[in-house]
């Protein structure tokens, strides 16, 4: 069993990933878990087909937003609006008031942008380049560089006018 061994070792370095695709896209916290889950359920079925022949973490964020954005689209034809919860927390010091109604605010908006950019965002706040958003995506470089020039203007906008 080194391969169930070794799926539970890189699901344990990996949670928070999962975690944070989860978070984005659900509200309630028993959502958050079922999507959690089902996250891991697609990954245990895909995992014999991983070649490593990209990142574990680029392999591991194309499917959870695959799964994601499925669940959301289920829900969606349901009835049942689902928005993004809370990114985590950006300011370690909550005195600033100013800064954490900012913070708020930039939560606020980006729970407005669409489901592929909520996407994007997230996977740029993580840090990832934009070829490896591109990769996780399946969009081009170029068309993530737009995408993610025009989300900036766009919560830009939206934040000056408030």
């Amino acid at each position: 069993m080194p391969e169930q061994e070794e799926f539970v070792r890189i699901i344990k370095e990996n949670q928070g990933l999962i975690y944070k695709v989860a978070a984005l896209y659900t509200e309630q916290k028993q959502d958050r878990n079922d999507l959690y889950q089902e996250i891991v359920f697609q990954l245990w079925k895909s995992f014999e087909s991983f070649r490593a022949e990209a990142k574990i973490s680029t392999w591991m964020y194309r499917i959870a937003l695959n799964t994601a954005i499925g669940q959301l689209n289920k829900r969606k034809r349901r009835g049942r609006e689902v928005g993004l919860e809370v990114l985590p927390q950006l300011v370690a010091d909550h005195s600033s008031e100013i800064l954490e109604e900012r913070v708020k605010l930039l939560h606020s908006e980006i729970q407005n942008l669409n489901i592929l950019e909520k996407g994007i965002i997230l996977l740029l706040l993580e840090g990832k380049k934009y070829e490896e958003i591109a990769e996780i995506t399946g969009l081009s470089a170029t068309n993530v560089g737009t995408r993610i020039s025009r989300i900036k203007e766009k919560l830009k906008s939206k934040m000056t006018n408030q």
